[in-house]
């Protein structure tokens, strides 16, 4: 079971932020849910479909998401895997051509700072039609 930082965080969407994902455990207060505070710089509010193209982007701008850390309880991500993304690096991989899917209804309404709701609705993640 989830503990919510904030129980009022919104989503993009302007309804109820819901959990993004608990196995793997994500969020930047590990609580499956992509909320955010003054603490999180990276702004870690989106919720991202990994997908191969994504992880090797990633780990060609310096963060290896899908290499395994024992060490920090962390087993690597791997493609359909739900992780809460920092903002801007999800705009960042956007523009280069590598932007993975989102789910709008766990993607925290910051991110609208950085991406119009126009363009996330152009990424959502469908889980019919996956």
């Amino acid at each position: 079971m989830t503990t919510r930082y904030d129980p009022e965080a919104r989503n993009v969407l302007g309804t109820e932020l819901r959990p993004c994902s608990v196995a793997p455990m994500t969020g930047f207060f590990r609580n499956g849910c992509c909320e955010t505070s003054h603490d999180d710089t990276g702004l870690h509010t989106v919720c991202a479909v990994m997908t191969a193209d994504f992880l090797a982007f990633s780990r060609a701008a310096g963060n290896d998401l899908s290499t395994p850390m024992p060490e920090h309880g962390f087993d690597g991500l791997k493609p359909g895997d739900r992780w809460c993304l920092c903002a801007p690096r999800w705009k960042e991989a956007l523009d280069a051509g590598a932007a993975p899917q989102l789910v709008l209804e766990a993607t925290h309404e910051e991110t609208l700072a950085i991406v119009p709701l126009g363009v996330l609705k152009d990424y959502a993640f469908e889980a019919s039609g996956h």
